[in-house]
């Protein structure tokens, strides 16, 4: 990084929270266990990308949440449909 320059990782928690939301929202029909895994990543980074205090871009962490929490809630939404619960 050049002097002067405010970038800092945290910057990248919106970008990646997108792109593990829409590897979970494609995933979910699919592989159910990938879109789990994936869904909580991107939940995780899109919680930290809101906390940040490094000014980030927050409307792609709320869209990054909210596809990873999509791929996270339907394979459970299946799994209880299909097999009456636990």
């Amino acid at each position: 990084m050049a002097t002067g320059t405010t970038d800092s990782p945290a910057t990248l928690y919106a970008p990646v929270s997108i792109g593990l939301g829409v590897i979970a929202l494609i995933s979910t029909f699919f592989l159910g266990i990938l879109a789990t895994l994936a869904g909580l990543l991107a939940i995780t980074f899109g919680v930290l990308g809101l906390v940040s205090s490094v000014e980030v871009n927050r409307i792609r962490c709320w869209i990054g949440l909210a596809t990873g929490a999509v791929g996270v809630l339907f394979p459970v939404w299946f799994l209880f449909g299909y097999t009456g619960g636990f």
